[in-house]
């Protein structure tokens, strides 16, 4: 009996799953999503010191 050899299938890597969020004055991320970087920077109000951030949950770095 011989075994099947190990699916190499391309699987998503986590440490590329990179959100984009908005960093408000007050140091807390706003309370929603957003599908793209540009949308985030069409919400924020850079003027009142938010900002666009990306991030991961994963590694839980700053990128």
């Amino acid at each position: 009996m011989t075994t099947a050899p190990a699916s190499t299938t391309d699987q998503a890597d986590p440490r590329e799953d990179i959100e984009v969020g908005v960093l408000l004055a007050n140091g807390r991320l706003a309370g929603r999503s957003f599908c793209s970087r540009a949308e985030a920077e069409a919400w924020a109000h850079p003027e009142v010191g938010e900002q666009v951030v990306e991030f991961n949950h994963v590694c839980e770095c700053d990128m």
